[in-house]
């Protein structure tokens, strides 16, 4: 039972973090078949085995991406950027935009401004505003978002 909730924590964190195998029944390498230690789950370990084998033990690629359940393209992909990066390099960055890229400084002052001369101003009436006035459309959500880390910023 203990190991099962183990396994399941362990499912949540690699999904949570970018490092889920979505393939992962696909490793047929016999490390993840035979040790604890190599999680096929686990894409970080698998793209780094899959390097190594080729590069240290000279697997051909074809013979790598396919034990390891990958495509040639994900090798290159993978190597190219461990070369230029090391293994850090294989950790997936988050996607999407890293900030609120629309929600300016001066689009957060000017809504910060118009709550607190009508505290009764919803999100969704501030869009109709931001966009005559800045000519941007965003989403209530978005707005509510900014003005959450502006507060946890002061």
């Amino acid at each position: 039972m203990i190991e099962n909730v183990n396994e399941d924590r362990k499912r949540s964190v690699l999904k949570a973090e970018g490092f889920l195998n979505p393939k992962s029944d696909d490793v047929k390498d016999e490390l993840f078949q035979h040790h604890e230690f190599f999680d096929s789950r686990d894409m970080l370990q698998v793209k780094y085995e899959m390097i190594r084998r080729v590069e240290a033990e000279g697997w051909s690629i074809s013979k790598a991406t396919e034990t390891f359940g990958l495509s040639r393209p994900s090798y290159y992909e993978a190597k190219n950027t461990m070369e230029k990066d090391g293994l850090p390099g294989l950790i997936p960055q988050k996607r999407g935009p890293k900030r609120a890229h629309k929600l300016s400084d001066e689009i957060v002052t000017f809504v910060q401004q118009a709550l607190k001369e009508n505290k009764q101003l919803r999100a969704s009436n501030l869009t109709l505003q931001i966009e005559k006035k800045f000519g941007v459309r965003v989403h209530s959500r978005s707005i509510e978002r900014a003005l959450a880390r502006k507060k946890n910023t002061l």
